[in-house]
């Protein structure tokens, strides 16, 4: 085991880790560790834009883009963070260009924009341009830029270092950070880092789900290293399905290809969504769109033999559009599915894409204890985190704003605590929970597979959790995942080895996977209603009276060893918008 210390650690190196170690380096001594090539994170996959309301195509204002975050995520949305993620929004995107973001541009030089999903102006009047974009690869380049930035910064980067425990040690009666137990891929070794302030920004954990965007990295660490310290998790039942994922692949073709006019359309070629939103049509939020496309579905106007899936229909575009605007997601359309997507239309169904909830915090990215109490020196951004800026449904393009916004909150906000604080005493033997499940998971003979339990596991989610829900489903996927937990005790890895065994990591990566969805599942049941991405058909209507409240989860342990979900709940704030019935 070695012992590193810092100011300042960041764990993970995607859009939101780098935004915030940019801030961190220049103020603190700070570490990144990732369990990817920087390069290699899941903020890359992002295709479609970055929101902000620079008015260069058409009129706009951040008072609109907060009314959109706040409508979209169906009230339950914090309109105090969503102010602060439309203000600081303008200056994200100047920050990034100035960074070198090679953004498109209008015919005057200005960052160009288009539409997405769910973005209006005058509160919903009509859909507006406020998506900075690069091509359909503007994810990939935020992650490039923040990187070569990064680089430019002297940031130090531990890559392929999986973490795997969070520490914390209580003082005076408070639990203060101490740090993090790391895993080196290369070695097999034990690494504890040391620091004042900790930054949480390992992404999301949508590798529950079987048709899903997310990279196979996507497995939840860091909100299962906090729950499993007795942290809470926020709002966990409110996933986001995209409604245009590659049928069967679920690999995501960007909300932007409707933003630059593709259609949505059903067997008989109609155009399915003016039905469902007259306004907004094709570019209602998304989960408007998704539940739209299984409704399609399941009343028999699906296309193909088997009905399942729809048709993005983007035939009536120029070629030279799409080469310009889409370039990534045609030629996946034609790699994938030997689809041209000039002459034919795209098969395409909802796929598993984001989670709203995740570890809470404030709006400067400290990690709440409870539903008010911080712990001192923990902080966390991005899709692991929180905030909330997303509520039930995360409004296109403001993922890629989150990173940027509330990564530089947190990377700042964790320095200035690292310069004032001193450094807690480690906990005795601080790497002992993770030694103790690598060695009992290496050397484990029983007769269960990682693969057998994943994929049992992302079929109950996808049968029985995903874009429409009731409290049959949702016991049966409780009473599979408890099924699949006792499995998971006897599981077996085939790689004793110790350099670079990633069957072991696999195997832990499962255990998170499992926590996690016992806690969207056990969520989900506790809400009796609808909204956004959690929807009950049993329950189909939004219920403000009862439900108006964020869902605060936390992991329980009694004498005999035995584990329990224990829920309870923190108020909605609330500044200028009242709760009304979302129409687009």
């Amino acid at each position: 085991m070695q012992i590193h210390t810092y100011d300042t650690v960041i764990v993970g190196a995607g859009g939101a880790g780098m935004r915030a170690a940019i801030e961190a380096t220049q103020r603190s001594r700070t570490a990144v560790l990732t369990k990817l090539y920087p390069t290699r994170s899941h903020t890359g996959a992002a295709q479609g834009g970055m929101a902000a309301a620079l008015a260069n195509v058409e009129d706009d204002n951040w008072e609109w883009h907060t009314f959109d975050t706040v409508k979209g995520g169906d009230y339950l949305v914090d309109q105090d963070a969503a102010e602060i993620l439309a203000k600081e929004a303008i200056d994200s995107v100047l920050d990034l260009e100035r960074m070198g973001l090679p953004f498109n541009r209008t015919p005057d030089g200005l960052i160009d924009q288009r539409r997405f999903g769910g973005h209006s102006r005058n509160h919903g009047e009509a859909p507006v341009r406020r998506s900075c974009y690069a091509a359909d690869r503007t994810g990939h380049m935020i992650l490039q830029t923040l990187y070569q930035n990064c680089v430019k910064e002297g940031v130090e980067f531990f890559n392929e270092f999986y973490v795997l425990d969070l520490l914390l040690t209580t003082v005076d009666g408070v639990r203060r950070t101490a740090g993090v137990v790391a895993y080196e891929l290369a070695t097999g070794e034990l690494h504890v880092f040391r620091a004042k302030a900790v930054v949480f920004a390992s992404g999301g954990n949508g590798k529950f789900y079987k048709v899903t965007s997310n990279a196979h990295t996507l497995t939840g660490d860091g909100q299962a290293a906090a729950f499993r310290r007795g942290l809470p998790l926020e709002d966990m039942e409110f996933f986001q399905f995209h409604p245009t994922g590659i049928w069967k692949m679920g690999i995501l073709l960007t909300e932007g290809a409707r933003g630059e006019g593709g259609i949505l359309r059903n067997k008989d070629g109609e155009r399915f969504m003016e039905k469902y939103a007259p306004v907004m049509k094709d570019l209602a939020s998304r989960d408007v769109v998704s539940r739209s496309i299984y409704t399609e579905i399941r009343e028999g106007r699906g296309c193909g033999p088997d009905g399942d899936h729809v048709h993005l229909d983007l035939t009536h575009l120029p070629p030279e559009q799409l080469d310009a605007k889409l370039p990534d997601i045609t030629e996946f359309a034609r790699t994938y599915l030997g689809i041209e997507p000039y002459t034919d239309p795209i098969p395409i169904q909802p796929t598993a894409h984001y989670a709203m909830g995740g570890i809470p915090t404030n709006v400067r990215g400290e990690v709440l204890s409870t539903n008010t109490d911080v712990v001192p020196g923990l902080y966390a951004a991005g899709e692991v985190a929180c905030v909330s800026v997303h509520g039930a449904n995360r409004l296109g393009t403001n993922s890629l704003l989150d990173i940027n916004v509330f990564g530089r909150r947190a990377g700042i906000a964790a320095a200035e605590y690292a310069a004032d604080a001193d450094l807690v005493e480690l906990p005795e033997d601080p790497a002992r929970f993770v030694a103790d499940e690598v060695t009992r998971m290496r050397g484990a003979t029983g007769n269960e597979r990682v693969t057998v339990i994943r994929r049992a596991l992302q079929e109950t989610m996808d049968r029985n959790a995903m874009v429409f829900r009731t409290e049959q489903t949702l016991k049966e996927a409780l009473e599979d995942i408890t099924a699949l937990r006792k499995r998971y005790r006897n599981v077996s890895v085939q790689d004793k080895g110790r350099r670079f065994n990633t069957d072991l990591l696999e195997a832990l990566e499962l255990g998170n996977l499992l926590d996690l969805a016992e806690v969207l599942v056990v969520s989900a049941l506790a809400r009796k209603e609808s909204r956004g991405g959690h929807y009950r058909e049993d329950h189909p209507h939004r219920d403000d009276v009862n439900f108006m409240r964020h869902t605060m989860a936390y992991r329980e342990v009694d004498s005999q060893g035995n584990e329990t979900i224990r829920l309870d709940y923190k108020p909605v704030v609330q500044t200028r918008y009242q709760p009304q019935e979302r129409t687009y």
